[in-house]
């Protein structure tokens, strides 16, 4: 393993109570049709994976670390690969600076065909569950089951996320871990110093005149237009068309509130819905109660 890359494994392992050893963990990664390349992590490589996993809007594949190792055991193993979208962690940035699920659904959809030779359960947090949606609609033989972590197509980002688009757009650029750990903690992404720099530290690099900057594209773009307010309704579409079992995670104090959470129950009435106490990033904040639900999911 690079020592840089993956020097959080071992506290991670620690703090969702996994023994040792833990599983081989190797950066991996696909070029599309059109030169670009998507990154991401394969674990227990060899076998084809299980579960797949999309991350959200500036986060990266690394996020699903805890997570994974929580739902990981020896006597019951999960091969997994968590995929850096388009335009994060070490996947190239899109030349249209487009980030909608619509344009990510086919990216995903063109690595999923390359890196995954059987059906998988897709999880997607956030934008990737917009993501993951699209991709179960257009792909069916590829996804036997969905997963979506705190986020409905209902979601208006003027309306339900005013303080996560600030975060990410209103300062570019830092002194150090600390001072974006305290701008995290102001603006409710997270209260788990540690966590958060672990976080910061795999999602941020140093520029020449020393100070950080995110890694993502998102953050070297202007600030998202007015017209955007309900970016997500064409997944509802998708949705209809999905055939595998379809479950939504929420977070107690995330971004699906009773309305959103309201709309989707009426939308789509056959999906399971599991709730968990903590803020949008389930996979960071709550990583053994996420992996809990996920493995309900997968019936183990």
């Amino acid at each position: 393993m690079d020592d840089d890359e993956f020097r959080f494994l071992t506290g991670d392992a620690r703090r969702v109570g996994r023994p040792d050893p833990i599983p081989e963990v190797r950066r991996v990664g696909t070029e599309l049709s059109d030169g670009r390349r998507v990154s991401g992590l394969s674990w227990r490589p060899g076998p084809p994976p299980e579960v797949v996993l999309l991350h959200g809007a500036g986060l990266n594949a690394h996020g699903f670390d805890p997570m994974l190792l929580a739902l990981d055991t020896d006597a019951s193993p999960v091969p997994a690969l968590a995929l850096d979208l388009p335009g994060h962690g070490r996947s190239d940035w899109r030349a249209d600076a487009t980030y909608s699920p619509d344009r990510l659904a086919d990216d995903v959809g063109e690595a999923l065909a390359a890196m995954a030779t059987g059906p998988v359960t897709l999880l997607g947090h956030s934008l990737g569950g917009m993501t993951a949606a699209l991709v179960a609609a257009a792909h069916p033989g590829r996804v036997e089951r969905l997963v979506i972590v705190d986020l409905t197509p209902g979601f208006a980002p003027q309306r339900d996320a005013t303080a996560v688009s600030e975060f990410i757009a209103g300062q570019r650029d830092f002194a150090d871990i600390d001072e974006v750990v305290d701008r995290a903690v102001r603006f409710g992404i997270g209260s788990d110093r540690a966590s958060l720099a672990r976080g910061v530290a795999l999602n941020t690099r140093r520029r020449a005149d020393g100070r950080l900057e995110w890694a993502h594209h998102l953050a070297h773009l202007p600030s998202a237009s007015s017209d955007a307010a309900r970016p997500y309704a064409e997944v509802w579409g998708a949705l209809d068309r999905v055939d595998a079992p379809v479950t939504l995670v929420t977070a107690s104090r995330g971004m699906v509130g009773p309305a959103l959470l309201a709309e989707w129950c009426d939308r789509v009435p056959s999906a399971h819905v599991i709730e968990i106490d903590g803020p949008h990033n389930l996979h960071e904040a709550a990583p053994v109660e996420l992996a809990r639900a996920v493995s309900q999911t997968l019936g183990r």
